[in-house]
């Protein structure tokens, strides 16, 4: 191994988890002044969005209060928004991580049962679902529902989790890489099938890159982010995955007669075929992962937005040219699954109602008004902790290459907000479906029978 990358792999290392964001006329004068006082105005308005966001928080300062965060690589980050919390209101929130190979939902569940749960908990919009109605309190009332109403997830009507961020997932490409070994202008909109991207990892193949793929072995990868394209790209709507589930469940559907698996699976064959770990999948390392993305020895790995950090850590630039290519379902060419990118909000904050004060309640609601409202925790989200706000009100852009790609394509209607609802054995259970079928170890036809027996199980 190069000696960057083994420090590479050292460096990202110890930020992984196992799981899971430029003298003028007069006319020229007047332009000037106006700038200015337009600017004058915005600062006031955020100054007094800031003092709204942070009022009444004297009586809440000294309470100390715990934010369980399931999203391993923004936990530094996270510690940092807390510090400046507490500097702006004189709350304390210590940042509980959720530690590698630990399942946020048994995390929670076990900490319920023990009576220490956290203040907040920071969950997929699965386990919310699970957990919600009977620990979390009802947050239809707060402002910030209004900021982020496309994001928000409703339960019975009621608004029981704060939506995190906008997170969006499919096939991460190096631009740079692809061109230096092809020697040519890349145009990703020009790979919209199955057959135009095989014929472009057949080039890269033959211009010296013979493995152009990253395949990822986690168990959370592989079923949750990968299998859950077959649920996703049923038309595209979270109802619409909600839609096939309960055909799997009820067995009026099999996986091997369903068409966005088998297009998946296609798809997935051939990701398989070009993969950098193939000759050892389940021994890869995810530490390692970026690193072949970012040294530009592999050009695509499937992979979410969330995984900006990692590269970022192997040596990859903001300036660097990086985006996103749908995970390609069959040829048709038409296809929204072939032409967008699936983003939708995912990791819910619920805050907890069973053991918490009154004030430590109070506390949590200050700390997400907080991030929604005030100028500072608007740009830590952003600048910080690298993700996309699911509040249409902050006006802070990703500074990221995948966040600005995610972004630009969601202005551009290039993106699909799906959100499938599983239980929260789904991506453990399947995971381990997955990885026997990316070793080798089972048939397409046995791993679309573990998903039919996973999915009538549920019933």
């Amino acid at each position: 191994m190069k000696v960057k990358k083994m420090l590479a792999v050292l460096m990202t290392a110890a930020m992984t988890t196992g799981m899971m964001a430029g003298c003028g006329s007069s006319a020229e004068d007047s332009a000037a002044s106006a700038e200015s006082n337009a600017s004058a105005e915005a600062a006031s308005e955020a100054g007094a969005e800031t003092e709204a966001a942070t009022e009444g928080t004297g009586d809440l300062a000294g309470t100390k209060i715990t934010f369980l965060n399931s999203k391993g690589e923004i936990q530094a980050a996270m510690e940092e928004v807390a510090e400046a919390f507490q500097e702006e209101t004189g709350i304390e929130v210590e940042i509980m991580a959720c530690g590698a190979g630990e399942v946020p939902y048994t995390k929670v569940t076990t900490a319920y049962n023990a009576g220490s749960a956290p203040t907040m908990a920071m969950l997929d919009t699965t386990d919310i679902v699970a957990l919600a109605e009977e620990y979390a309190i009802d947050l239809s009332g707060e402002k910030w529902v209004s900021e982020c109403e496309n994001s928000v997830y409703k339960i019975n009507d009621k608004v029981y989790s704060f939506p995190f961020c906008i997170e969006g997932r499919g096939l991460i490409y190096n631009k740079t890489a692809i061109e230096d070994t092809l020697g040519r202008d890349f145009d990703p909109s020009t790979i919209n099938s199955y057959d135009t991207f095989k014929a472009l990892l057949e080039e890269l193949k033959a211009a010296g890159m013979e493995k152009p793929v990253v395949l990822s072995k986690e168990d959370w990868s592989l079923g949750a982010h990968q299998l859950g394209f077959i649920y996703d790209t049923y038309d595209g709507t979270t109802a619409g995955s909600a839609e096939v589930i309960e055909q799997l469940k009820s067995g009026s559907l099999k996986a091997s007669d369903y068409e966005r698996f088998n297009q998946f699976m296609d798809t997935f064959d051939l990701l398989m075929e070009y993969n950098i770990n193939g000759a050892d999948p389940l021994g890869a390392l995810y530490d390692q992962d970026p690193i072949f993305l970012a040294d530009g020895d592999a050009a695509f790995w499937a992979n979410g937005c969330w995984a900006w950090p990692n590269l970022e850590e192997a040596g990859a630039s903001k300036d660097d040219e990086y985006g996103f290519l749908p995970m390609f379902l069959g040829n048709d060419t038409s296809d929204f699954a072939n032409n967008q990118i699936q983003a939708c909000a995912t990791k819910q904050v619920m805050i907890d109602a069973v053991q918490a004060t009154e004030q430590e309640i109070a506390a949590a609601k200050e700390f997400l008004n907080w991030m929604v409202y005030s100028e500072t925790g608007q740009k830590m989200l952003v600048e910080d902790v690298a993700i996309i706000p699911s509040c249409g009100n902050n006006p802070n852009e990703a500074l990221d290459p995948l966040g600005k790609d995610i972004q630009s394509k969601m202005k551009e209607g290039k993106t699909y907000s799906s959100s499938f609802i599983a239980p929260s054995d789904h991506w453990s259970e399947l995971g381990v479906s997955m990885q026997k079928y990316l070793a080798g170890q089972s048939t397409r036809e046995q791993l679309a029978g573990e998903v039919d027996a996973y999915w009538t199980a549920q019933q």
